[in-house]
């Protein structure tokens, strides 16, 4: 959500968090602002989901903010 705001809070039309089998898990707070990193390519999910309740690691932090600075 830090990442969408600095980004100005862009329009998000569709579901994209469908696509994931924990898609569902994510905070009702939160979905805008992961439906516009997912179909902007920013978090790509580990191959078996988002992991949305749990803790990314700094690698996975590094990769987010390296996806963001390179859309």
């Amino acid at each position: 959500t830090m990442l969408y705001r600095y980004a100005g809070s862009p329009a998000v039309a569709g579901d994209y968090l469908a696509g994931y089998p924990d898609g569902a898990q994510v905070s009702s707070w939160a979905k805008t602002a992961m439906n516009w990193a997912v179909v902007n390519g920013i978090v790509q999910g580990n191959g078996q989901g988002l992991n949305p309740q749990g803790t990314a690691t700094r690698a996975e932090v590094a990769q987010i903010l390296y996806n963001y600075l390179n859309k």
